[in-house]
């Protein structure tokens, strides 16, 4: 067998389950990539000192590693900051007890921006995370690391955080699948809280098979979470194949004005596939994502400064220059208008639903509107460009996160720099089957999902 790091997670865990592989060999096998790519990536800030016997499940002997911001008991979680650098948990979040009971192996933690707040990947405390298609580029944020390790085939999956982007913008810029959840299907117990009315966890993967697989893994009620939902788990991964009239709705015209137009090309190529596999296509006017996303921001603002005022109050220096800067931006917004977006969430949500997928099972766009950018492009030395920039690599996430949907990114080319371009499906909420099955469809058909950077 060639190497097995560059099978997808359902392919190695099938391999598992037949004998045709070990989870030693598994493991051996991410081991090896890690020690030649990290080097270049940064894309872990711990590896495990030792593996776990593997349980049986679903998932078993599969190395994954996760976003530094996951608690584990008795296990550092610096959550990208310097401030917990050195901060041992004293529980187990409820999506890693879940990932070890379906047997999955752990095997370290992945890098991410500082306190989940910042979607290009830089971090000052522990290096940047960089892209493995070109170290230059942003990998996205702020799950950087998962999205990275994945891409390169370190591991097979990842756990990621996604409150106006973090899991789709890193799998965008690195060519994975990321599935952001709907809102209260994942619990948050155990993991770092950003913003309560926005916080969600999913995971990246190399398919949206892989994305089933943990998803089915992971989703639930769990009584520690009080905001986690009691719709009941579908067979995420027994749904991959209805897709047989699958309806997609999409602002052809919008795409093509408001996307860099390579972006726009790829995108509208993927909707062409779809189409040619079945699914029916639907012009429609597209969502105000720009204030859908101002709304995003104001909830998300208040809800972080109010996370952090202790320690913005104690420890501001230990902050980043960028971070710090974010935080403070929140204490100006008043009451009063964080609440009003609070209220305007539940008939937005209608809007979207009764509108824009009136006659449609999800409505695609792009993942990213423009071609990924480069670090220096994104970082401390943007210049005066460099914030009208950061907006731009969030305006088509954010919007998603405040009407609290899910929303499924998968590969659909490469721009003219060979960095990665994707598409993005959104659905009404815990339509995660849905998305699932079009990411499926539209991967069945492709071979964007198979390549590999070297």
């Amino acid at each position: 067998m060639s190497d097995p790091a560059l099978l997808s997670l359902a392919q190695a865990a099938q391999a598992v389950r037949a004998g045709r592989l070990s989870p030693d060999e598994l493991t051996h096998a991410s081991r090896a990539r890690i020690e030649c790519w990290q080097p270049r990536l940064n894309a872990f800030v711990a590896l495990a000192s030792e593996d776990r016997a593997p349980g049986p499940g679903a998932l078993s002997g599969v190395p994954l590693a996760h976003k530094d911001m996951f608690y584990r008991a008795g296990r550092v979680s610096s959550c990208g900051s310097k401030i917990l650098r050195d901060s041992v948990a004293s529980e187990t979040s409820t999506a890693l007890a879940r990932l070890d009971q379906a047997g999955a192996q752990d095997i370290g933690r992945l890098n991410m921006s500082e306190f989940a707040y910042g979607p290009t990947g830089h971090n000052e405390h522990w290096g940047d995370c960089c892209n493995p298609w070109n170290a230059d580029y942003i990998t996205g944020g702020s799950s950087s690391g998962a999205g990275a390790a994945v891409a390169a085939r370190l591991v097979f999956g990842a756990l990621g955080s996604d409150t106006g982007g973090s899991v789709r913008l890193p799998a965008a810029a690195c060519g994975v699948s990321g599935l952001k959840t709907t809102w209260g299907r994942v619990s948050r117990h155990g993991a770092m809280p950003l913003s309560a009315s926005l916080d969600t966890i999913g995971p990246l993967a190399r398919t949206a098979e892989d994305c089933a697989l943990m998803l089915g893994a992971i989703a639930g009620h769990d009584a520690r979470d009080p905001l986690c939902a009691r719709e009941p788990v579908p067979d995420y991964a027994a749904l991959l194949g209805e897709r047989a009239s699958l309806k997609i709705a999409l602002s052809s015209a919008w795409i093509e004005r408001d996307a860099d137009p390579e972006v726009a090309a790829a995108t509208l190529a993927a909707a062409a596939v779809l189409r040619a596999s079945g699914a029916t296509l639907v012009e429609v006017p597209p969502p105000d994502v720009d204030a859908l996303s101002t709304q995003c921001m104001v909830v998300m603002q208040s809800e972080a400064s109010a996370q952090h005022a202790r320690w913005m109050r104690e420890r501001p220096g230990d902050y980043s220059s960028a971070v710090r800067a974010r935080l403070e931006a929140g204490y100006a917004i008043p009451a009063t208008v964080y609440l009003e977006a609070l209220r305007a969430r539940a008939a937005w949500l209608e809007r979207f639903c009764a509108t824009t997928l009136a006659g449609a099972d999800l409505y695609l766009l792009p993942g990213l509107a423009i071609r990924v950018p480069t670090r220096a492009q994104t970082g401390p030395q943007g210049g005066a460009g460099m914030p009208r920039l950061l907006a731009e690599v969030t305006r088509l996430t954010r919007w998603v996160n405040y009407l609290g949907v899910p929303a499924l990114v998968v590969p659909c080319g490469f721009d003219s720099s060979g960095l990665p371009i994707s598409v993005q499906f959104v659905g009404r909420p815990f339509a995660e089957a849905r998305l699932l099955a079009a990411g499926h469809a539209f991967q069945r058909e492709t071979d964007w999902h198979q390549r590999v950077p070297v």
